[in-house]
């Protein structure tokens, strides 16, 4: 295994070796000491699955209290997933990263607390598998605008097209006047 760090201290890529043959092929998608040994946690309390069609944005989220580390990976289609540092204190406050993490490549993306997460889906149907480090609690759930002027995400919107997001995502803060981590 492979872990990258990226430009924002704390986020990292990670490529799994695959073994390939005639049958099809293996590949190790967590190993707790290897991980932990990269400084990603080796304790996650919940394991969420989610389906989504193309030009689907969900996100950005992130719990303000109960926060959550994320270890992110496609198991079918692709998606572009970003983390956002919203740690006021940090020198990267403000900024973001985008990979794009497929069945293909599978490449996982380890978002750490203090980070907002979300993630645009790029093929006709793409499924989301991500371990989180503490449950989700929804009165503690805050979102931040997906097109936020002062972040400037660079998202592939596939022609052009807004995004398909939710209501709750549609009324997400400009991270101005969001809550976020000190």
């Amino acid at each position: 295994m492979k872990f990258i760090q990226t430009p924002l201290p704390g986020v990292i890529v990670i490529e799994s070796e695959i073994y390939k043959d005639q049958r099809g092929f293996f590949v190790e998608a967590y190993h707790a000491q290897r991980y932990q040994e990269s400084g990603i946690p080796d304790h996650f309390v919940q394991d969420n699955h989610s389906g989504s069609c193309q030009g689907v944005l969900r996100g950005l989220h992130y719990q303000i209290q109960q926060p959550q580390g994320k270890l992110v990976r496609v198991i079918a289609g692709e998606i572009f997933d970003v983390a956002v540092d919203i740690r006021r204190s940090s020198p990267t406050f403000g900024q973001w990263e985008g990979v794009c993490l497929s069945a293909q490549n599978r490449l996982q993306m380890w978002v750490p607390v203090g980070f907002a997460h979300g993630f645009y889906v790029l093929s006709d149907w793409a499924e989301v598998i991500y371990k989180i480090t503490d449950y989700y609690a929804p009165k503690n759930e805050r979102t931040i605008l997906w097109d936020d002027t002062d972040i400037r995400i660079q998202w592939p919107l596939l022609d052009s097209h807004p995004p398909i997001i939710s209501p709750k995502d549609a009324q997400g803060a400009p991270l101005r006047l969001a809550e976020v981590f000190d």
